[in-house]
């Protein structure tokens, strides 16, 4: 059961997740979350680096869709101006949104990787559905009060991953 909760990779944020690792396991899409992974939480504004990163992934032929729990409006405004498809509204960790992005995107599962902030929500919902799942720190400390109740819980489950989890820190001390 607790594997269900260990992502493949744990990064800092969306620029270190290792593009060439990803492509020689035949990763070519991803699914991401938006709160605390693109965006910092409730905000539109999209850092210059993210944006880069975007860029970046396209050129190399990856595609990428947001998936998050939010409403439609929100979402969509990052996701146009990233030019990118987005699933809102999708309860994250059932699995029928992560299937929907799979498919909006034309890909497998087993070509796709789901980045999020979250354990509970995103890696759980990845891992569940078969994807390839990659942590990252959530960019900023303010969020919506229920993710805070669940980072309470994942502090307990990140001190026991973090020794299994190719790329965290413990693992290059």
């Amino acid at each position: 059961m607790l594997e269900l909760l260990y992502p493949r990779y744990y990064v800092d944020t969306l620029l270190d997740i290792p593009l060439d690792k990803l492509k020689a396991q035949n990763i070519e899409a991803f699914i991401l979350d938006l709160d605390n992974t693109i965006t910092e939480w409730n905000s539109n504004e999209l850092r210059c680096e993210v944006e880069e990163w975007f860029r970046r992934i396209k050129a190399e032929g990856f595609q990428a869709c947001i998936l998050s729990n939010n409403a439609e409006q929100r979402i969509k405004l990052v996701a146009d101006r990233l030019g990118i498809p987005f699933i809102h509204r999708a309860a994250k960790p059932r699995r029928g949104a992560f299937r929907r992005a799979v498919e909006v995107m034309g890909v497998r599962a087993d070509q796709t990787a789901v980045v999020g902030d979250q354990i509970f929500t995103d890696i759980l919902g990845g891992n569940r559905t078969g994807l390839f799942t990659i942590l990252v720190k959530p960019l900023a400390r303010r969020e919506f009060i229920g993710t805070k109740i669940n980072r309470t819980l994942e502090i307990f489950v990140l001190r026991h991953l973090l020794r299994r989890i190719p790329g965290s820190r413990s693992d290059n001390e």
